[in-house]
């Protein structure tokens, strides 16, 4: 994940009707994901989900390079979205990238109060709080890709650690439109305080640690 050229936007009916300068964000999420994984199933159908709600959403549509870093223009996005959504699927890990992004975030939920959504996509929370299986693969790799700079992928286990800790949305089984409709629903009312048709009683697999 990395230019924006291909971030496709949808403003909301609050940002139509009140000046971009009033509000310290430019968008109200941003997705963080594994490409390979979920770039064309998941992740685009939520983001096609948040778009139509009228949620200002950053995606990112470009692979990049392994081991290269991520650019400035993405974490001024990542400083100007009011919350982001971890889209923790099986080889999130594996991705530099997507590490990197995750630190970024860490930074902004502790020093500007950003919202996290964290969602398991058929993951265990504690393979991803406890870095196993292929979560650990990922990291025996980056140790040995980074055994002369320790401190940087002990700052990625750090990132994943906290962000299994918050509260995740856990999707395994049923139907994936209605987890969609659920964490939309949910979303929606992290940002705005309103459910906007959503019972909450159809908020399902929330896990807390």
């Amino acid at each position: 994940m990395a230019s924006t050229s291909n971030v496709q936007i949808l403003p909301s009916s609050s940002d139509l009707s009140s000046p971009i300068s009033e509000s310290p964000w430019e968008y109200e999420v941003f997705l963080s994901f594994r490409g390979e994984d979920t770039r064309y199933t998941f992740t685009e159908r939520l983001y096609e989900a948040l778009v139509e709600k009228g949620i200002v959403t950053f995606k990112d549509d470009e692979d990049l390079e392994i081991g290269k870093p991520i650019s400035p223009e993405l974490i001024c996005a990542i400083k100007k979205s009011r919350m982001a959504v971890v889209v923790l699927s099986r080889n999130y890990a594996s991705s530099t990238w997507c590490l990197q992004e995750l630190v970024e975030i860490d930074k902004c939920v502790k020093e500007s109060g950003m919202k996290i959504f964290p969602i398991l996509y058929h993951e265990d929370p504690s393979n991803v709080r406890h870095q196993r299986e292929t979560f650990a693969d990922a990291f025996v790799e980056h140790d040995k890709r980074y055994k002369d700079n320790m401190k940087k992928a002990q700052g990625w286990r750090d990132a994943l650690t906290k962000v299994a800790n918050h509260s995740v949305y856990s999707l395994k089984d049923g139907s994936e439109s209605t987890h969609i409709q659920n964490i939309v629903g949910k979303i929606s009312h992290d940002l705005d305080g309103t459910l906007s048709g959503v019972d909450e009683d159809s908020l399902v697999g929330m896990y807390s640690p």
